[in-house]
């Protein structure tokens, strides 16, 4: 999905929007951490065209992204060189992060905007958190956002609300929906539309599949990987977690 997706993603997500919104929140939790932002190594992983890894580097932090999908990184790359930031983006996916930095440790590592549920089963999980624990230093930082799946799974809901980008050149629309397929996946749909003035809308579609990460199966694989002291969160915000009503399910925890 993501090769083909990759050139509409930063009209997709309204970035000035989320990461005012997400922004604070990760800082307070890299805060915890010892030591100024110049000297804190942070591992986006998943980082797809490299926003957060360049505001995070704006900040001070010393920054490096991975990604499965070139296409994604050579943005990130693009919108990095933009940003008159320096951020080392590696192509890896979940499993294989520890490959591509093998003497190298981060003081945190962050997997954001419902990356996690790409893995394809239980033990596809606990291979992408293990990687992830080796890649970080004792008592470093894990940052997870991903969807209330239990939430998700119960309610059925296949439509999101749709996204919108406008100029004076052009029009998108993005449609999101899910398909719940009978073996508990779930195929996850970007139907985008576009045009410019005077031309008729034309379409695309593009699909992933999901597996829906519950959070008793989350609980239990981060700590066979290792991680500890785990605190859940129903968003960016800080609110507590309702495992019935929150739209999503972040997580910050330790490697013990």
């Amino acid at each position: 999905m993501y090769d083909k997706f990759a050139s509409q993603y930063d009209y997709f997500v309204n970035w000035k929007s989320r990461l005012a919104f997400e922004m604070p929140f990760i800082q307070e939790q890299l805060s915890s951490l010892a030591g100024p932002a110049e000297q804190l190594k942070v591992l986006d992983a998943a980082c797809g065209t490299g926003q957060h890894a360049i505001a995070l580097a704006r900040l001070g932090y010393n920054v490096s992204g991975t990604d499965l999908f070139p296409q994604m990184l050579s943005l990130a790359n693009t919108n990095a060189l933009a940003a008159d930031v320096n951020i080392r983006f590696k192509t890896a996916g979940f499993g294989s992060i520890a490959g591509v930095f093998p003497e190298e440790r981060f003081d945190a590592v962050l997997c954001l905007g419902n990356s996690l549920p790409h893995v394809k089963s239980k033990i596809d999980l606990l291979k992408t958190l293990a990687d992830f624990g080796q890649v970080t230093v004792p008592g470093g930082l894990l940052l997870l956002q991903q969807r209330n799946f239990d939430a998700v799974m119960s309610a059925k809901n296949r439509f999101m609300d749709p996204q919108t980008y406008s100029t004076a050149e052009e029009e998108r629309v993005f449609f999101r929906f899910y398909d719940f397929e009978p073996q508990g996946l779930i195929q996850f749909n970007i139907l985008t539309l576009t045009r410019k003035p005077g031309s008729p809308w034309e379409s695309s579609l593009t699909s992933t599949t999901l597996f829906p990460i519950l959070f008793q199966d989350l609980q239990s694989a981060l700590k066979e990987a290792g991680f500890t002291d785990a605190r859940y969160y129903g968003n960016m915000k800080g609110e507590p977690f309702d495992l019935s009503k929150s739209a999503d399910l972040i997580v910050v925890a330790r490697k013990a």
